[in-house]
């Protein structure tokens, strides 16, 4: 089982969730909209903060692209929550695995939102190959069960963040 499956499977319950909560948004209610792009910029700006200090190769940082959808939406970036930032290089990309599978969904949500709302945030998606590159990076990097389990718990911190930002609304 590759590492992207295996924390797919590890994570189903946490993502099941988060994906109930953010589904009472409507996406082509531009108030609903802009209450689904805060809780969002509650939590990815706390997230890309904690992994700017891990040594991890480049990835897309999509904040100011929640904060410019936001500001065409006449709203402001709300202020991050807080959260710890990886211990381990296994936890970092635990945490970065919901982040870029995030910009996987944005796509298949970017089509529920009408083209007269701003949609920059949602449309960033992956370029060919990239999502297969980093599930290969993904399996290079794991070094034995100890390495899973720290990116799993990871990624279920990385999940519970989301649906906290959804509440914290």
């Amino acid at each position: 089982m590759s590492v992207r499956a295996a924390l797919r499977e590890a994570t189903t319950p946490q993502h099941e969730t988060v994906d109930a909560i953010y589904g009472k948004y409507d996406l082509s209610d531009r108030d609903s909209y802009g209450e689904f792009l805060s809780a969002h910029g509650r939590a990815l700006p706390a997230l890309e903060s904690a992994l700017r200090q891990a040594a991890l190769p480049r990835f897309e940082l999509r904040t100011a692209l929640i904060e410019n959808d936001l500001a065409a939406l006449g709203r402001s970036l709300p202020p991050p929550l807080c959260f710890a930032g990886p211990q381990s290089n296994a936890a970092a990309l635990g945490i970065l695995y919901v982040i870029e599978g995030s910009r996987l969904g944005g796509a298949l949500l970017a089509r529920r939102v009408p083209t007269d709302l701003p949609c920059t945030y949602l449309s960033a998606t992956h370029g060919p190959g990239q999502w297969k590159a980093f599930g290969e990076m993904l399996d290079r990097a794991c070094d034995g069960p100890t390495w899973l389990n720290d990116a799993i718990a990871a990624a279920n911190r990385a999940f519970d963040l989301y649906a906290e930002a959804a509440a914290a609304g």
